[in-house]
């Protein structure tokens, strides 16, 4: 074992190697930071061109793209209020309100540090707890599957304190959303208006790009016909005079790192899911939960933290099983077979030293997005200070753009504008966006599993309650909805009491 760590700490000075992870650090954070540009677009474009480097410094190159583009969503969610990608949907509540503030590079610098912590904590269980993480992964079946949905939705409770009514309306809908495509057993299509585009549901990055944009770009034109957009100012001061604010959060930063690594390995959850958790958790414990949703910065490393975590997590399921966590995974595991690698204990000893030095990569791939990503937040700063007039076609055309790029259709556009206008009429009318985004990212999962574990006990319902009640996971799964959900009453009647 020690023999295999030297060796993959050893190729962090191959140049060969070195080079890789920069250049997939820095096309990492480039397509993060473009609305409608994924980590799964990012690594599936880059495959073809791994083929002739040897399998460690392609492996490298990938791990790079996906650990940078995970965290720089943030830089779009924060300076625009657009999610770059759907992890970074979380962090969005708190950092485009810092921004808005006047300190958008505190917000940025706050973002940027907490995901390497996450994804350096991620990466360091992946390299020792590999093999026990990957046999509790293997625990969860389809009723624990749901639950685990079922938990993610209580969360839209604490995400609306102070409006509760309006919050659970919205991830109602979100809910009512994700059911649009076909039925993930039967195959019967519902609320298509048959549109072959909506055949697979409603796409989530479209649908984000739609809900954030739209709105901003109708606030930047009121505000340039008003009068309303002189330019704010920008906080230039050192990046690293957040990290004593950083380190005052130590208990935050383990909290989420733990949430985003154990959604990491639970295949099928995704990144935005860790960060909603992680930020749900954090409010929960703080001391200021008021302050959440208004710039608050415990929201904002958080967020990033638990999203940045859940990479390393979802490599565990797939380095040790085969079994992918996530999209992005999926195409890695394409990536690590068309090297001749086969995902199994044999990647750990056969293997050893291309596996040890593609972990070691991804240390140094989040290390390396730090300066990376505040090079370019540095140039993206500048955003703030760009008359309304003009920002405002500027992102309406990156929208267009970026929901035409994920599946080269026309028709997703129309998709866009449309949950644009939606997110519009919710903006006006002080409805918040987080828990229809949650609705929509969970329902999908929870529908799916919910309708597996009824195949499997041939739709026998006393059978499947049986089920919840008598498998571990399951009841500790129960006794955190149940947590969640008196958490969230007892939260909203305080916060009504204090408006009175």
């Amino acid at each position: 074992m020690l023999e295999y760590l030297l060796m993959g700490a050893g190729s962090l000075l191959d140049p060969a190697m070195l080079l890789a992870v920069v250049a997939g650090v820095v096309g990492g954070v480039i397509i993060g930071a473009l609305p409608g540009l994924t980590s799964t677009m990012g690594v599936a474009l880059l495959i073809p061109v791994t083929f002739s480097l040897p399998p460690q410094v392609g492996l490298a190159m990938l791990g790079g793209i996906y650990c940078a583009s995970t965290y720089s969503g943030a830089i779009s969610a924060i300076l625009l209020n657009i999610p770059g990608t759907s992890a970074s949907v979380a962090t969005m509540l708190d950092g485009h309100p810092m921004a808005k503030a006047g300190e958008p590079g505190r917000a940025i610098s706050l973002a940027t540090f907490a995901s390497a912590i996450g994804g350096v904590v991620s990466v360091l269980a992946l390299l020792l707890l590999a093999p026990q993480l990957a046999e509790f992964s293997l625990r969860f079946g389809s009723p624990e599957y749901f639950l685990l949905a079922i938990f993610g939705i209580t969360v839209i409770a604490s995400m609306s304190a102070g409006a509760m009514e309006k919050g659970l309306i919205a991830g109602a809908l979100g809910l009512i959303l994700s059911t649009v495509g076909v039925h993930p057993l039967t195959g019967t299509m519902r609320f298509t208006m048959g549109l072959p585009t909506l055949y697979d549901g409603i796409p989530l990055v479209v649908s984000l790009i739609g809900l954030y944009s739209i709105p901003e770009v109708i606030d930047l034109i009121r505000r340039a016909r008003t009068s309303d957009g002189d330019a704010r100012g920008v906080d230039r001061s050192s990046p690293l005079r957040v990290l004593p604010e950083l380190m005052s959060q130590k208990l935050n930063l383990l909290r989420s790192s733990v949430i985003g690594i154990i959604v990491g390995i639970v295949p099928g959850v995704g990144c935005s899911v860790g960060g909603f958790l992680a930020y749900d958790a954090a409010k929960r414990a703080s001391k200021k939960p008021q302050t959440f949703g208004k710039g608050a910065s415990e929201g904002i490393v958080a967020s990033e933290t638990g999203n940045n975590a859940v990479t390393g997590g979802t490599l565990i399921p797939l380095l040790t099983l085969g079994i992918p966590g996530n999209p992005v995974t999926a195409v890695l595991l394409g990536g690590i077979m068309i090297h001749g690698l086969r995902p199994g204990p044999e990647l750990f000893t056969t293997n050893a030293e291309v596996t040890y030095s593609f972990i070691f990569s991804l240390f140094l791939a989040n290390l390396m997005f730090i300066p990376v990503g505040l090079l370019l937040a540095r140039y993206g700063l500048r955003v703030v200070q760009v008359p309304p007039a003009i920002l405002a076609p500027i992102i309406l055309a990156l929208a267009i753009i970026g929901a035409y790029a994920m599946r080269g259709s026309v028709d997703d556009i129309w998709v866009m504008l449309a949950i644009g206008a939606l997110g519009w009429g919710m903006a006006a009318l002080a409805v918040p966006r987080a828990p229809l985004v949650l609705g929509l990212v969970l329902g999908t999962l929870a529908e799916g599993e919910l309708a597996r574990s009824l195949a499997l006990v041939r739709g026998d319902v006393g059978a499947f309650a049986l089920q919840l009640v008598t498998r571990p996971i399951c009841l500790v799964l129960i006794g955190l909805c149940a947590f969640a959900i008196v958490h969230g009453i007892v939260q909203h009647r305080r916060n009504s009491k204090f408006l009175e």
